[in-house]
């Protein structure tokens, strides 16, 4: 699933006209990005939310044909948050683990290792969190990685969540199709109970949550003999 129903309010003016997800970078959707390096990674069955301008966004990828995969498309009225707004994709997600790309990051991740770590969840060890190092406008980060592998609370090493993760369905279990819920409470409580795992994301990594980072992304890619992400 990629999350791509957010308003994008610090990227705005650029956000009153477009949805965040179709800022373009190196002469394409941000979006397209992930959507490529999954395709490569093998995972081809899709879910797409959106809210805010999300007519566009099924506009611009269609069922996804043109990338080798096939999306569907998860609408809200008003934008349900992370959690709120996976709980309302389920139907479409099914009853195994599946993976979580925030729209607005650019990385190359290991999609294909995560896949691999999403096939070793279950009920009880629900979720699989891909941490960085903490950028500079999160210089506190969010939750501890412990040297086995546990993400926790004021445990092992303080690092950034990436929006990138693997969560088996029984996370969600009981929130309401139709209303906001955020991931972080449903996220610590099952680490009180040493229900998520994490690894390191390593690799490239960037929250582009302003214009300015999105013009140096767009600056990166763009140079001569790039490779993607």
């Amino acid at each position: 699933m990629i999350l791509a129903a957010g308003r994008g309010e610090r990227m705005r003016p650029l956000t009153d006209t477009c949805p965040k997800p179709l800022l373009a970078a190196g002469g394409k959707p941000l979006i397209a990005w992930h959507i490529e390096r999954l395709a490569a990674a093998g995972i081809v069955e899709l879910v797409i939310n959106h809210a805010h301008l999300g007519q566009m966004i099924e506009e611009a990828l269609g069922d996804g044909a043109r990338f080798g995969v096939n999306i569907r498309y998860s609408p809200e009225g008003s934008a349900l948050e992370t959690a709120g707004g996976i709980a309302r994709a389920l139907p479409l997600l099914g009853d195994a683990p599946f993976l979580v790309v925030n729209g607005d990051v650019f990385c190359d991740a290991d999609f294909a290792g995560l896949r691999r770590a999403a096939e070793e969840l279950n009920p009880v060890r629900c979720a699989h969190l891909l941490l960085v190092a903490n950028p500079s406008h999160n210089p506190d980060g969010d939750f501890g990685l412990t040297p086995d592998g546990l993400v926790r609370e004021g445990e092992g090493e303080r690092l950034t969540f990436s929006g990138l993760g693997a969560y088996h369905p029984a996370l969600f279990a009981g929130l309401s199709p139709d209303a906001p819920a955020k991931l972080a409470p449903l996220l610590r409580a099952a680490m009180a109970r040493n229900r998520v795992s994490g690894a390191r994301l390593l690799g490239r990594w960037v929250d582009v949550g302003t214009p300015e980072r999105l013009a140096w992304i767009d600056q990166l890619v763009s140079q001569p003999g790039h490779s993607a992400p």
